[in-house]
This record gives structure tokens, sequence and C-alpha cells, in this order.
């Protein structure tokens, strides 16, 4: 059996079935919980504890993908994903959590969509 979202292989027991889809757990979670880049919510409660700690810190991840934008003034989440060596929906959570730290945020550039600095 294999996953009808990414086509990797899945064990019998490990399947998930969503709207239909036999899903993998990784293809689950992204369909059950999609991350959500305009969240009031989070982007005040990360603003607060920028406020109380003095900074917001970043896992390396975050420090790689903030470092890619630098250099490059903005990529897509192809490039982004590609660069980082990881899937695309674990690339826009990360973008995500910074997106409500305000360091991230999306812009349109040659019809494209594309990520840039805040």
């Amino acid at each position: 059996m294999q996953c009808d979202r990414c086509s990797e292989p899945i064990n019998a027991e490990g399947g998930e079935n969503f709207h239909g889809q036999v899903l993998c757990e990784d293809c689950y979670m992204d369909a059950f919980s999609p991350s959500r880049t305009c969240d009031p919510w989070a982007v005040r409660s990360a603003m607060h504890c920028k406020d109380s700690d003095g900074g917001t810190a970043v896992n390396a991840l975050q420090a790689r993908l903030l470092e890619i934008l630098q250099e490059t003034g903005g990529v897509s989440l192809d490039v982004l994903s590609e660069r980082l060596g990881g899937k695309p929906a674990d690339i826009q959570r990360e973008i995500a959590a910074l997106r409500h730290m305000e360091k991230v945020r999306g812009a349109m550039q040659d019809g494209k969509k594309v990520f840039r600095l805040w």
C-alpha cells in the first residue's frame, strides 16, 4: 500500500483514512492540521514573547532559512525546500512560525509567490 498524496510506501496498519484517501502519518498530519501563516493570535503571542524575553529565538532550520532569504532577497517555496533539503510542508510550517514572529513575509515577484525577509 502507498500514500495517496506522496506515494511513499506504508504498511497495512499504518495508513490513515482522510476524506477517502489513504495517507501516511506525515501527510495525514499536514491534511488534518495545515500550517496557517495568517493567524492574529499567533502573531500576538510571538510579539508578547519577544517583548517579555528580549527576543524570539529561532531553531537551526529557521536560521538557515533566514540566511537563504538574506542571500537571495526572496525565493519560492520550491527553491527553499530544495536548498534546505526538506519537504515543502515542513518548510511551510517553519515559514508560518517565522511569519508570526514578523521575520518573513510573502510577496509577488514576476507573477510568482516568493518569501522574503520582513
